[in-house]
């Protein structure tokens, strides 16, 4: 029997890493463009895309291991049925309840991991990834100087560059103008420049090379104008804000601080509501993952003599519909209109029972099939279809 528990989890384990890993690629390259063109926006480092790419990974696991888990038992029983193996397995007398032994060891593997994800690990990547976010749009992360453009260092200066060369370190055609505080002026231009630090962090040197610099003053009767080949020009780096403490949004709390939130006597009812309505989702939705297996084998195995992969396309349909229930009724919940506790258990106990149907239809009910109405109108359907085709072609021939 350890045997076939081996052959058994082979046969999950492909499409189950296969889907994981082709779920994250589609929704990091979807984010991926989207944060490059805010990066480049913000004239932020292109480096922090992919500090936020790895924040956002612990949201796409969390979507994406429940999927995968499914599509991977699915499959696998699927390959089974289509190649006759489950029926000898079924022969030898093993029961659907002994096949489900290693699936269900995968869902609780997954599920516990899923659970650290969404409970720790995720909350702290959530705020991580805000955290860059308003660092990019405040220019914290050191905003890069865009050549052709004027760039302003807070209301007195301004500074445009032609050319850059060599990441930033040979900087050419250079023209800087400021105001001070007591009413003077100074302009300059200069052939080269580059960017020194000095030991005040608030403080940066732009030395200048080969130019020339124009003062002017109330007390002054014309402009002055100097000729220099090396004039370094202190700039005070303006002022950002320090970004809030983590725990400012439900996604940044963990399954602890969301309970202690939802028991605190001193916090308003919106914020103990929808600390509940984010504690019942999260663990709805781990929950969900132990009724995985027995929905895989009731839609993964087609009827006999048939190849369709509806209960495939199904079984995707049905988990993500489950979700995005899920989501309303925690929105629903966190409004105070209904208690969470109603708003997202009921619905789980609603699918869980169409689940256990189902499984029982296959496992107990001689030649039950749970969507078997569904298959044979599907496949009356496929028929209509090429049968209308060839009749269009001809028509048109």
């Amino acid at each position: 029997m350890k045997s076939i528990d081996r052959y058994l989890a082979r046969l999950i384990a492909v499409p189950l890493i296969s889907t994981l890993l082709i779920a994250a690629m589609l929704l990091v390259l979807d984010r991926m463009l989207r944060l490059f063109e805010f990066v480049a926006t913000e004239g932020g480092p292109i480096s922090v895309v992919w500090r936020m790419l790895a924040n956002l990974l612990p949201e796409y696991l969390g979507l994406g291991i429940p999927i995968g888990l499914l599509l991977g038992i699915m499959l696998a029983f699927r390959r089974l049925a289509t190649s006759s193996e489950l029926d000898v397995m079924r022969g030898l007398g093993m029961s659907y309840g002994r096949l489900l032994r290693v699936p269900m060891m995968y869902a609780l593997v997954l599920a516990a991991l899923n659970l650290a994800i969404v409970g720790y690990v995720q909350p702290y990547a959530r705020f991580q990834y805000e955290r860059l976010r308003f660092e990019l749009r405040s220019g914290a992360l050191g905003a890069s100087i865009k050549v052709g453009e004027f760039t302003h260092f807070g209301k007195d200066m301004t500074l445009r560059i032609e050319r850059s060369r060599d990441d930033g370190r040979q900087l050419s055609g250079i023209f800087v103008h400021a105001d001070t505080k007591t009413g003077s002026s100074y302009s300059a231009n200069a052939e080269r420049g580059q960017f020194l630090a000095t030991d005040d962090p608030d403080v940066i040197i732009f030395r200048l090379t080969n130019g020339t610099l124009v003062n002017d003053a109330p007390g002054y009767r014309t402009p002055r104008v100097l000729t220099f080949t090396s004039h370094d020009l202190p700039i005070n780096l303006p002022k950002f804000e320090t970004f809030r403490a983590r725990g400012g949004r439900n996604l940044e709390r963990t399954l602890p601080e969301l309970v202690r939130y939802s028991r605190d006597p001193g916090a308003s009812a919106e914020v103990r509501d929808t600390s509940r309505a984010e504690f019942h989702f999260r663990i709805a939705e781990v929950a969900t993952m132990l009724l995985l297996p027995l929905l895989a084998v009731s839609l993964g195995v087609p009827p006999k003599r048939s190849t369709s992969a509806l209960g495939v396309f199904l079984g995707i349909v049905m988990i993500v519909s489950y979700h995005k229930v899920n989501q309303y009724a925690a929105d629903i919940g966190g409004l105070g209109r209904i208690d969470p506790l109603i708003a997202l258990w009921v619905p789980f106990l609603i699918f869980a029972a169409l689940i256990l149907w189902m499984y029982h239809t296959i496992a107990y009910v001689p030649g039950g099939q749970p969507i078997g109405g569904l298959e044979r109108a599907f496949a009356k359907l496929a028929k209509a279809v090429t049968r209308w085709l060839p009749g269009r072609r001809k028509a048109r021939a």
